[in-house]
C-alpha cells in the first residue's frame, strides 16, 4: 500500500486501485480513545484478511456514520451511484417487495472505499451474490437483557456450541463488539430464508430448553430474561456487524472472532482497533477454515417440526414482515392483556381504574446516552418504583426504521402494586425519528 497526501485527504494505493480518504484528519472516535477516519481505515487494512473474508461476494448494507461514532448513523441499502468502475453490485428483492441495488465487496480496497464512506461496521446479508435466495449462513445473535452478566451470555454460547454438534453443525463464535455474542455456523446452500429463520427459532428453543434459567426465546421483552437467543436475525433482509467490525462504542470496540477455549475467558472489552492489529498479526484469524465447514440442517428442521408437532406455534416475524402461515399473536402480551380487557363489558368505574398496561414508555431518542440520561430522571422521579424494578423490567429497544436507528426506552411496572404505578407521561426525550419523518411527510 502506497499514500499520498492532498489538502486534507490521503491517496491510497490498495493493491493496484486507487482509494481516496477524505478528510482523513476527522475525529470518528474523541471521547474515551481519540481516532481519526484515515486511522479507521488503517484498522480495517491491517486486518482484511479477516474482515474480507466475513463479506466477500456478499451484498452489503451500509450504515454509515457521516459524523463520526458519536453521532446517529443512517442504514444505505442502495448502492452510491457514484463509484469506481471496480466496484460490483447485485440487485436484492425485499419483503416489502422493493428491490435495491446493494454493492459487493471483493478487496482490501473495496473495504477502505466503504470505510471512507463512514461505513464503522459491516452489514453483509448471509448469501452469495450467485444465489441471493438462499442464505449460506446460520447466525445466531445471543442479545443479553439489560444488567444480564457476560458470564451468562458466555454459558449460553458454550450450551449452543454442543447443540450445533449434536446436530451435525460447527459454530464459529465472536463478540458482537457489544455486549453480545454472535455464533455463525456455515450450511449448505439448500434451503430458504424462512427455513433457515425456522432453524434459528428450534436451535434457540432447545436453548432455552436446556438452560431455563438464563436463556429465552421469546420475542416480546417484556416476556424475556437473561440472553435471548435472537432467531429473526435470519429472516430476509436482516443483517449484523461481520467480523471484526468496528462498534459505536467509547473504546472503540470490534467484533472479535474467538477460538472455543477463548469464550469462556474472554472480555469483550479487550479487542478493540487499538488492539486488534496485533492480536491477528500474531494469531491470524480464528475464523480462517469456515469455508470449509458447510453444514445441513436436516436434523434442525426435523428439531422444529417435533416443535411444531407438540403445538409450538411459529413465533413473531419483525414488524414489517406480512403475517406468516402458522404464526403466533403478533400483538405484545401486555397489550393483548389491555385490548381483552378493554373488550369485557366495565362492570363499574372501579373495575376499570384497575386495568392498566403494565409498559410505560420512558424516552425516545437517536441518543442512547440521552434515552439513559431520561431513564434516570424518570427513575429519580419515582424513588420507590425504581427499587421495584427488576433487571429485565427496563427495557432498552434499539429501534431501526427504513434508513433511522433510534433507543427507545420502556419499564414492565409488572412487579410495581397498581396503586403505585405512575401513569404515563410524555417520555423524556421524546424525539422518535418516525414520528418526526411522518409529520414532515404530512406537511
Amino acid at each position: 500500500m502506497s499514500t499520498n497526501q492532498d489538502q486534507g485527504s490521503e491517496l491510497l494505493s490498495i493493491e493496484g486501485k486507487d482509494v481516496r480518504i477524505t478528510h482523513a484528519d476527522k475525529l470518528y472516535f474523541s471521547r474515551q480513545v481519540k481516532l481519526t477516519k484515515l486511522e479507521i481505515v488503517q484498522y480495517y487494512l491491517a486486518v482484511a484478511a479477516g474482515a474480507v473474508a466475513g463479506i466477500r461476494d456478499r451484498p452489503i448494507v451500509l450504515k454509515r456514520f457521516v459524523n463520526g461514532a458519536e453521532s446517529e448513523a443512517f442504514y444505505q441499502k442502495r448502492a452510491p451511484g457514484e463509484r469506481p468502475p471496480w466496484l460490483r453490485t447485485v440487485t436484492l428483492s425485499f419483503p416489502s417487495g422493493r428491490t435495491a441495488e446493494e454493492l459487493v465487496i471483493e478487496d482490501a480496497a473495496g473495504l477502505a472505499w466503504i470505510v471512507n464512506l463512514g461505513c464503522l461496521e459491516l452489514h453483509p446479508h448471509p448469501v452469495r451474490s450467485a444465489d441471493l435466495d438462499h442464505p449460506d449462513e446460520l447466525r445466531i445473535d445471543l442479545d443479553p437483557g439489560p444488567g444480564v452478566d457476560w458470564r451468562d451470555v458466555r454459558r449460553v454460547a458454550i450450551e449452543v456450541k454442543d447443540v450445533l454438534e449434536e446436530l451435525g453443525l460447527r459454530g464459529w463464535p465472536k463478540t458482537s463488539g457489544s455486549r453480545g455474542m454472535h455464533i455463525i455456523s456455515r450450511i449448505e446452500s439448500s434451503w430458504t430464508f424462512t427455513e433457515v429463520r425456522k432453524a434459528a427459532l428450534a436451535l434457540a428453543r432447545e436453548v432455552e430448553r436446556r438452560l431455563p434459567d438464563i436463556a429465552s426465546s421469546k420475542w416480546w421483552k417484556e416476556e424475556r430474561h437473561g440472553v435471548f437467543l435472537d432467531y429473526n436475525q435470519n429472516a430476509k433482509d436482516r443483517t449484523t456487524a461481520s467480523a471484526y467490525s468496528v462498534r459505536p462504542l467509547s473504546d472503540a470496540r470490534v467484533s472479535a472472532p474467538l477460538y472455543w477455549n477463548e469464550v469462556l475467558e474472554c472480555d469483550p472489552a479487550d479487542f478493540t482497533v487499538l488492539t486488534m492489529p496485533k492480536r491477528f498479526a500474531e494469531i491470524g484469524d480464528p475464523h480462517a477454515e469456515i469455508e470449509m465447514a458447510n453444514g445441513s440442517l436436516q436434523k434442525l428442521l426435523e428439531l422444529a417440526a417435533r416443535d411444531e408437532a407438540s403445538g409450538l406455534a411459529d413465533a413473531p416475524w419483525p414488524p414489517h414482515f406480512r403475517k406468516m402461515e402458522g404464526e403466533g399473536s403478533r400483538v405484545a402480551p401486555s397489550r393483548a392483556k389491555s385490548d381483552t380487557a378493554n373488550s369485557i363489558p366495565k362492570k363499574s368505574p372501579a373495575r376499570a381504574s384497575r386495568i392498566k398496561a403494565p409498559l410505560l414508555t420512558i424516552a425516545n431518542s437517536p441518543s442512547e446516552e440521552a434515552a439513559l440520561a431520561g431513564l434516570e430522571r424518570w427513575k429519580n422521579k419515582y424513588t420507590e418504583v425504581a427499587k421495584l424494578l427488576a433487571v429485565d423490567d427496563v427495557l432498552v429497544d434499539r429501534m431501526r426504521g427504513r434508513s433511522s436507528l433510534w433507543t427507545r426506552i420502556r419499564v414492565n411496572l409488572r412487579h410495581v402494586p397498581e396503586t403505585l404505578r405512575p401513569p404515563q407521561e410524555t417520555p423524556d426525550p421524546d424525539d422518535d425519528p418516525t414520528r418526526t419523518w411522518h409529520r414532515r411527510a404530512i406537511e
